[in-house]
């Protein structure tokens, strides 16, 4: 990608929606970002998902929390964007929520606390190349000593020649290896992978 191709990684206050206008939208925008995110949600087993998250999926969040909270002050607007921004993907990494989902809450409280670390051991691999393991929750505390959180943010850091592979095509493929939870999908699908190597620069 060429410089003058380069893309805005933030979202800037002044292309932001007021409330009134994010009202008149919020039908047509919340369908146009859900059909976005299918390309972008993998199931890794039974119990675990990463939602990718890109300049779109991140601009619903803000606009979805700045309509519940009915901010509309200037420092309110920008507390919402200086904590959603760094979700935003910017050069040659992959970002994503992860969600580590049990319908029942004893279930679910056995399982964080089985499941300590497993953030740290979800991985992506472009075919031809090594594992990229995940850098869990920068500057956030998700976990105890007791168990880890059911929501996490990842970044998948990428080398050169790992964003050039995928863009040409090869496949990728990602999963978790933990010693309490296993789980890979040989290859996502053409749809999810073409989705994410937008993401890289």
């Amino acid at each position: 990608m060429t410089s003058m191709q380069k893309t805005t990684h933030t979202i800037a206050r002044d292309s932001l929606l007021s409330l009134e206008a994010y009202a008149r939208q919020r039908s047509d925008f919340r369908s146009k970002v859900m059909a976005h995110k299918r390309d972008r949600t993998v199931h890794l087993g039974a119990h675990v998902t990463l939602i990718f998250e890109d300049e779109l999926t991140v601009r619903y969040q803000v606009q979805e929390m700045l309509r519940i909270e009915r901010t509309f002050e200037e420092q309110g607007i920008q507390e919402e964007l200086d904590v959603y921004n760094p979700l935003v993907p910017d050069g040659r990494n992959f970002k994503a929520t992860m969600m580590i989902e049990y319908a029942d809450a004893e279930e679910r409280k056995g399982a964080l606390a089985s499941l300590k670390g497993i953030e740290d051991r979800a991985w992506v691999q472009v075919e031809g190349c090594t594992r990229v393991f995940a850098i869990a929750d920068e500057d956030l505390e998700r976990a105890n000593e007791e168990k880890t959180s059911a929501v996490h943010f990842l970044r998948f850091e990428l080398q050169d020649e790992m964003a050039a592979a995928l863009k040409r095509g090869v496949a990728l493929s990602m999963g978790i290896d933990h010693q309490n939870y296993r789980a890979a999908i040989g290859a996502v699908d053409a749809g999810v992978r073409a989705s994410l190597a937008q993401d890289l620069d």
